[in-house]
């Protein structure tokens, strides 16, 4: 493709004011969306199912499937997620469903921006999975080897108990960095014709201008998640689509853009 034909960078769009109210109502049309088009929720949604599995069966004692999958996940889940804004975005606009056109929008985000976005989310992960075991190494290093996988009142050790405590600190942080550089800018460059880098300004911006609504958004995300995957991740066939058509909706409306 040359350089006169490719598509004309987007405006950028005006930041807007995100009440509690809209919260709500935000969740309901994801409620709405799932239960409009529900095939489409549970297809996108068994990815991180089976992902999620993945991580935990295979994971659990092996570096190398742990590596594998940790480093293909964010790179392929992006565009599990950008399934769901698209059926959101098409039954706003009241165009037709199908697989072949949803599932082609999918394969396009490939050659667009989303891959950035997903090589980020590699780099935080590892950086994440890196953290976490040397600050294992420094609260339990002069501890004698344990398996923590099958002792668990390790944690509740003094050491242990300040680990967990530095870990869901510093996990906390990581996890709002993420939901800050990705809560606007994934439906963005589904939506728009923007680079990356300026999604990313996009939805910092966003957070910063609706501080208080976005981190209860980051909450309720973060509660239903955890409590989705008690169950063997068998609630996140309900809570991620839910969640994903939702945040197309709190996308448009922190964001005002016309529909395309």
């Amino acid at each position: 493709m040359t350089k006169t034909d490719q598509p004309a960078a987007s405006p950028l769009p005006d930041i807007g004011r995100v009440t509690f109210w809209e919260l709500l109502r935000a969740l309901r049309e994801g409620w709405r969306d799932f239960t409009r088009a529900p095939l489409y929720g549970l297809f996108f949604s068994a990815f991180y199912v089976l992902c999620g599995a993945g991580l935990s069966y295979w994971g659990a004692g092996t570096f190398t499937w742990t590596l594998v999958l940790a480093l293909g996940f964010p790179l392929v889940a992006p565009f599990a997620a950008v399934g769901l804004y698209e059926v959101s975005r098409r039954l706003e606009a009241e165009e037709p469903l199908g697989w072949v056109s949803v599932l082609a929008v999918v394969w396009a985000e490939r050659g667009r921006q989303l891959p950035w976005i997903g090589a980020l989310l590699v780099i935080i992960l590892l950086f994440w999975s890196f953290f976490a075991h040397m600050s294992l190494a420094l609260f339990f290093g002069n501890m004698q080897l344990t398996n923590i996988t099958t002792s668990w009142e390790v944690f509740l050790t003094p050491n242990g108990l300040a680990l967990v405590a530095f870990e869901v600190l510093v996990g906390g942080l990581v996890a709002m960095l993420t939901f800050t550089i990705t809560v606007v800018s994934m439906p963005l460059l589904l939506d728009r014709e923007l680079d990356f880098m300026t999604a990313m300004g996009v939805s910092i911006r966003t957070v910063l201008h609706n501080r208080a609504v976005m981190l209860l958004w980051a909450a309720i995300i973060a509660v239903m998640l955890l409590v989705a995957m008690v169950p063997m991740f068998l609630g996140l066939f309900l809570a991620l689509p839910v969640l994903g058509h939702a945040t197309w909706h709190i996308y448009r409306r922190a964001l005002f853009t016309p529909l395309r």
